[in-house]
């Protein structure tokens, strides 16, 4: 499809879906997805959520409960304008920058040229900002110096710093965060200039935007205060970390609404269960609250608080300020009275317990949410997991809440026999062998250990791709997609998903299933069921209104 051709629409779950308007890098085909996404954000259709802009496409979320025809329909007719739409007049923005990275006398060396050289030719060249992604305000620039199209490192750093200036494949990437990365290191800038939550927008750089970089010997003292955190709650203290756990972290139902500036929804990998122990000690569904993986933490109450577990049994005890020991059943209130400790004897029957407090965790909120975002320090506590020694805040205890509350839908019981996840196919099924596809509720696979909140990995059968077909132009990772990595060995996007990928995507995993595999142990089986989008929607459907039945 050429970029005057008729957009196209690709499945993309049951709350999603993508409208392409071609199959290339080009500064064209990129003005008409900018444009598009700008349009959505003016005119917003019945339904819609918020938009992923890319290089040729835009990731377009919308209600589930919307009409999926009509609302296609009215995506289709804007992104048909598009192409008309006058282009955003780009900002120019400049960016001080040391050339001293790791891999520039290497690159040099690889393209024949000095090192004064290969820095004359990377700063003296307008860029401009195709997409944000990958990371929270990670500009991704073209086109470099045709000279510059060279592969990225065949083995990726582990730890890539914050700032650093990279190259790869004829495009320049900055790192806001310390990541790792493949693509080689020319120089670094100040990492602050990319992504500040404190501003609106709070990316540095924009679709659209031309970028120069210009070559200091030093870079330039940010100012005193310009980044200060925000400040923490008054009052004392209602609980202590004694022990932090293998990773507790204070999530809530997540902050949708930047994912076009690299920011996942993030918040609880199991949603419901959250919700639900908010719901036994009276709190809003939006309360924050403790997720804990595998080994919870060790609390200690400070004042009474009333407490309610959700998710996955931890076989969690209250030790009582008198020696005693009560074992804590999951969905039901309890008083916690000051002095007692909350631990978790284990073993768990799920990777994530929930920890809700009348009141809800209080942390300053960032981007409209308090969820914890680690890979940029974002939300939560301090940005990171709890450690020993921490001491919480707890708002205001909500009226009417009370002990013995017992809601049934927040215990998470761990699946009989394998786990059954309900997909939808889309964007990328084509990418795919046509056995691959019609065997794909044949296969079973187990979770595996290196999986995280940014993906569940899945080990067993080799999803086969087409034949050059392995990777695509970077596009948009929805929350729940299945994509295929060139070994072919699936990843589920979780909770802090990467928001862009160059990864074809075979299918996407329902709500209320995903949420079901976030429990899922190391080790667990997995089977996919391929379903109707129809039948996809007809799923989440009757799940939310399970929730509000319940509410």
């Amino acid at each position: 499809m050429s970029g005057k051709g008729e957009p196209l629409v690709r499945n993309a779950g049951e709350a999603a879906f993508s409208v392409e308007f071609g199959n290339e890098i080009s500064i064209e085909l990129n003005e008409r997805a900018t444009a598009f996404a700008a349009l959505l954000e003016r005119e917003p259709f019945e339904g819609f959520r918020e938009a992923i802009p890319t290089f040729r496409s835009v990731l377009v979320f919308h209600d589930p409960e919307a009409d999926p025809e009509a609302i296609r329909a009215d995506a289709l007719d804007l992104a048909r304008r598009a192409g008309r739409e006058p282009a955003r007049p780009p900002r120019r923005i400049e960016f001080p920058c040391v050339y001293d990275g790791e891999d520039l006398p290497d690159v040099a060396a690889r393209i024949g040229v000095s090192v004064e050289e290969l820095i004359r030719i990377h700063s003296e060249r307008d860029y401009r900002v195709f997409i944000i992604g990958f990371t929270p305000g990670f500009p991704y620039l073209g086109m470099a110096d045709p000279r510059l199209d060279i592969p990225r490192r065949p083995i990726p750093r582990v730890r890539v710093p914050a700032g650093s200036v990279s190259m790869a494949r004829a495009q320049t990437g900055i790192y806001p965060w310390v990541t790792p990365g493949g693509w080689h290191l020319l120089g670094r800038m100040d990492p602050a200039l990319l992504f500040d939550p404190g501003k609106s927008p709070p990316s540095g750089c924009l679709p659209g935007d031309q970028v120069r970089f210009l070559p200091v010997a030093e870079l330039p003292e940010r100012p005193a205060g310009e980044t200060a955190a925000p400040p923490p709650p008054e009052g004392p203290p209602a609980l202590e970390v004694e022990r932090g756990g293998l990773l507790t972290t204070v999530q809530d139902l997540g902050r949708p609404g930047y994912q076009r500036y690299g920011v996942p929804w993030s918040g609880a990998a199991d949603p419901a269960s959250l919700l639900f122990a908010n719901r036994a000690v009276g709190n809003p569904d939006s309360a924050a609250g403790l997720e804990c993986t595998l080994m919870g933490p060790v609390l200690r109450f400070r004042r009474p608080l009333l407490t309610a577990l959700g998710g996955a049994d931890h076989r969690a005890v209250l030790h009582l300020p008198g020696g005693g020991r009560w074992p804590v059943p999951v969905g039901t209130s309890f008083l916690a009275p000051e002095g007692s400790v909350l631990r978790f004897a284990g073993p768990p029957d799920g990777m994530r317990t929930y920890i809700a407090v009348a009141g809800g965790i209080d942390v300053p909120e960032v981007l409209g949410s308090r969820a914890t975002y680690l890979t940029a320090e974002l939300g939560g506590f301090e940005g990171r997991a709890l450690r020993s020694g921490d001491r919480l805040h707890v708002g205001r205890t909500p009226q009417g809440a009370r002990e013995n509350r017992f809601e049934p839908d927040a215990r998470r019981a761990p699946s009989a026999g394998p786990l059954r996840l309900r997909i939808s196919l889309g964007p990328q099924e084509f990418a795919f062998t046509e056995e691959c596809v019609d065997r794909l509720s044949e296969l079973r696979f187990t979770v595996s250990n290196d999986s995280n909140r940014m993906g569940v990995r899945l080990d067993g059968p080799i999803l086969e791709h087409r034949e050059g077909m392995k990777e695509i132009v970077s596009d948009a990772n929805p929350h729940g997609t299945i994509q295929v990595p060139p070994g072919g060995h699936p990843i589920v996007m979780g909770a802090d998903q990467g928001i862009t990928g160059g990864y074809p995507k075979i299918g996407n995993v329902v709500a209320p299933d995903l949420a079901r595999l976030a429990q899922a142990l190391p080790g667990a089986e997995v089977e996919l069921d391929v379903v109707s989008l129809e039948e996809a929607r007809e799923i989440t459907l009757a799940d939310l209104a399970r929730r509000r039945s319940s509410g």
